[in-house]
Formats: structure tokens, sequence, C-alpha cells
């Protein structure tokens, strides 16, 4: 099966002050159709450039970015969740959620009607006219991640959407999350700090090493969907999260 999103031997370097600090070292991934895909690895590693380069925010030195089968395919469109939520402070929830929309050149009423069926689903009806600082931490990432799948694409980027919010909200999000996943199919790649969370939601992890980066592990999460979070106490998860911890060490 043709892979949606292949990477194929990616390098990227900066260079401060004349000196070259390399970040992305010869990185090779993989997300198929449906496929929920974490990548893991120590903070500053280059997870969040590989995403801009996806996305043609960035070029890499060296290597291919083949999406649909197409190398270097910059008329595709992703549905990128950049770490913060962007929300416009001067607009209400409903106006930032038709911005995607409007972006794509859709008739503002249609948009409207196309954000009101999905308000109920994302946690949100009844702060439809609210602004973004009447919002909870989680509902914000809510409203964002609205907004992600509003974009006209079927794959998605998520970089660490869940990162700001405590404990007990993550967890209900995690769930929220491989919900709406199921219904919208997307194929997602998701950046994550969370061992447990990258196992929760994942068919697949892949672990990168401290810069430069590089793949050190690809492991299969071999869990049954849709998920309870009964299965993190499971031995075979308890398993996985030994292995990954080993691969980050």
């Amino acid at each position: 099966m043709l892979p949606k999103v292949e990477i194929v031997n990616l390098n990227k370097s900066f260079y401060k002050d004349g000196v070259e600090i390399k970040v992305l070292d010869n990185i090779n991934l993989k997300l198929y159709d449906g496929e929920f895909v974490s990548i893991i690895g120590p903070s500053g590693c280059g997870k969040s450039t590989i995403f801009s380069i996806i996305c043609n925010l960035q070029n890499q030195d060296s290597g291919d970015i083949i999406v649909d089968g197409k190398k270097d395919n910059i008329n595709k469109r992703f549905a990128y969740m950049p770490q913060k939520d962007l929300l416009f402070p001067w607009r209400k929830l409903k106006d930032n959620m038709i911005l995607p929309l409007e972006i794509q050149g859709e008739d503002k009423n249609n948009s409207y009607k196309k954000v009101d069926s999905l308000f109920d689903q994302f946690g949100l009806s009844g702060f439809e006219n609210a602004y973004p600082n009447e919002l909870s931490g989680g509902m914000k990432q809510r409203a964002a991640l609205l907004r992600t799948f509003l974009i006209d694409s079927d794959i998605m980027l998520l970089d660490e959407p869940f990162g700001a919010i405590d404990a007990i909200n993550r967890d209900k999000l995690q769930v929220w999350l491989l919900d709406v996943w199921s219904k919208f199919k997307r194929s997602v790649f998701f950046i994550t700090h969370s061992i447990d969370e990258a196992i929760y939601l994942s068919d697949r992890i892949y672990v990168l090493s401290d810069r430069p980066a590089s793949v050190k592990l690809e492991i299969k999460i071999d869990l049954e969907r849709p998920r309870d979070k009964k299965i993190i106490t499971s031995q075979k998860f308890m398993d996985y999260k030994a292995c990954l911890l080993s691969a980050l060490e």
C-alpha cells in the first residue's frame, strides 16, 4: 500500500554565527491512510522542524517529502496544528472556527452552518459567541482542533496539542480525540513528549534520538480499537512503555 506521506533521507541544518547545527540526520518516516502515528523524542531534537518541512514552511537540505505518491507535492494542503492554539482574541469562537473555510473561499453563511454542526461533537456547544479569554485551556485546545479538522485535507499534523493541559483534562482530551478521529478518519502525524499518550493513541510510534535527530526505533502498537483507558494498566501496555523508555535512554 502506498503511504499517504513518506519522508525519505531527510536532512536539515541551521547556522548560528557561521557554525553549522545539524538538526535532522537521514530521517525516514511513513504515514499510511487512516493511520495514527506518533513521533517522540527529546526536547529540541527537531520534531517540529519535520512538520515545518512537510508543510513547506522550511526547506530541507536534502531528502524527499512524498505525499500521495508525488515528490515535493507543493500543492498539497495539510491540516497543521502547532503547539499554541493561535485563536484570535478579538474574534468570537464561531468566527475563529470558520477561518480555514474563509481562507478556502467558502461563503460565510455556509461556513457558519458547517461549524454549527460540529460544536456539539467537539464539546463546545453553548460557547459559539464566547471569546478565547472566556474559555478554559481544554476548550481552547478542542477549538483549535475543530478548526484544524475544518481544513480541507486528509492529512493532519498535530504538534503537542495537549502539552499545556493538566493531566486530568489531558486524559479526557485523549479519549475525545480518538473518538473524533474514528469518525473523521484522517491520517495523523502526532508529536508528543508523553510515552503513555503515544501508546494510547497510536497505531505506530517513531522514536527520535537527541540532536541531530535520527530514527532510533519504529514500533507497532497492537492494542485493540476502540481503546479504553483501562488498557494503560495492562501488561502489554507496560511492555510497550518499557521498550520506549529503553529507546529514549
